[in-house]
């Protein structure tokens, strides 16, 4: 098979605008894993061209998507749940709905991959290349946690839950 032609059953991608500071932490994440990347998986940079990855979400099986979550909690707290199934106006993923909406450009019929969401209580979203302070210290934390959940995807690919993280779906 040729390289363009591979699958990647698992696929975590950043998501986040890195012209507005903390909206970026997807980014800044995926940059920390590609660095070293996980055996077997695919990580993607995508920013807010949720669209042109289109074609990343109809290979992959499951989707670990790092992202800026505004849900009132401390600046830098971690967050992981399932996208689309809790939903909730205490909690805003910043670009969860265009990643959704994404899906819908899949092929007819074709299966939608099961999302995972993790995210970071951003400080600041404002016109800037850095992380704040409370970001940047989660970020490592973001990348344990996502090579985490990758390893229980491939460990119990059809009865692994976010529930299992640690036993809650919110860190500190």
């Amino acid at each position: 098979m040729e390289p363009s032609q591979r699958r990647c059953r698992i696929l975590i991608v950043g998501l986040g605008n890195v012209l507005l500071k903390d909206d970026g932490v997807g980014v800044h994440a995926v940059r920390e894993l590609q660095k070293d990347p996980p055996d077997g998986l695919c990580v993607a940079e995508i920013g807010t061209a949720v669209l042109h990855a289109v074609h990343l979400l109809e290979w992959a099986e499951k989707v670990i998507a790092i992202d800026a979550v505004k849900a009132g909690g401390a600046p830098g707290t971690i967050y992981a749940f399932d996208a689309g199934k809790e939903a909730s106006e205490h909690r805003v993923s910043l670009h969860e709905l265009n990643l959704l909406g994404a899906l819908r450009f899949l092929p007819q019929g074709h299966p939608k991959p099961e999302i995972v969401i993790l995210g970071v209580e951003p400080e600041v979203i404002d016109y800037g290349l850095e992380l704040s302070a409370a970001v940047q210290a989660a970020v490592p934390q973001v990348v344990n946690i996502a090579k985490e959940i990758a390893e229980a995807w491939e460990r119990k690919p059809d009865t692994w839950s976010v529930a299992e993280l640690k036993g809650t779906t919110v860190w500190q």
